[in-house]
């Protein structure tokens, strides 16, 4: 069976959403009383991941969703986001925010990228990072899996970038929701888990005998 090639400086690990305002205790979110275990447990499952990966040459890249302020700094909200999450608020997921960040246990990102809606390549300049540093592969990983992550993917797809789904490092708001977004990922991308990745991320021996 020939390994995948994901270490070395044409691969990036892009965290999706992993943010304050969504998991923090004090976050936006779990004020809405909006959460679940499962996401809350991702950021310890991803950090080992981050921290292989730079070791291998490799970039470790984070969206921030985004809540633009509007006339007298309320946030630009989408209809249909402010339906479902109507707690939102002055001040949520601003840009430069405490709430914006990515959680201090994935800190540092190497590069950061804002987003206004699912998918981190609508109207942001991932594309163009990603081409100008010469990234070939992604390890996509966060929440939520039906979302940001999805969207994500087949935007990612669709521009010939090779991806490669972290299923255990990415989570939705129930688990049916997480496992049938995943399935309908695996036309358009590799899945794989965690374990496998940082099997994968280990040097070789033949690579350490040469060091």
């Amino acid at each position: 069976m020939t390994v995948p090639n994901t270490a070395g400086p044409n691969t990036a690990l892009l965290i999706v959403d992993l943010q304050n305002d969504f998991i923090h205790p004090k976050g936006a979110y779990a004020r809405g009383g909006q959460g679940a275990p499962v996401i809350d447990a991702l950021p310890g499952k991803v950090a080992p991941i981050a921290t292989a990966l730079r070791a291998a040459g490799g970039l470790v890249m984070a969206t921030q969703f985004t809540l633009v302020p509007g006339l007298g700094g309320e946030p630009i909200i989408s209809p249909h986001l402010l339906k479902l999450r109507p707690f939102l608020t002055k001040g949520d997921f601003a840009p430069g925010s405490w709430g914006q960040d990515v959680v201090d246990e994935l800190q540092p990102i190497d590069v950061k990228i804002e987003k206004v809606a699912y998918s981190a390549f609508y109207m942001t300049r991932l594309e163009w990072v990603l081409r100008k540093i010469g990234v070939e592969r992604l390890l996509v990983c966060g929440i939520v899996t039906n979302g940001g992550v999805a969207s994500t993917v087949r935007d990612a797809h669709v521009r010939d970038i090779d991806v490669t789904v972290i299923e255990d490092c990415c989570a939705a708001f129930t688990d049916a929701v997480h496992r049938a977004a995943i399935e309908g990922l695996r036309p358009v991308a590799r899945i794989a888990t965690a374990a496998d990745v940082l099997s994968e991320l280990k040097p070789s021996s033949s690579s350490l005998a040469k060091s």
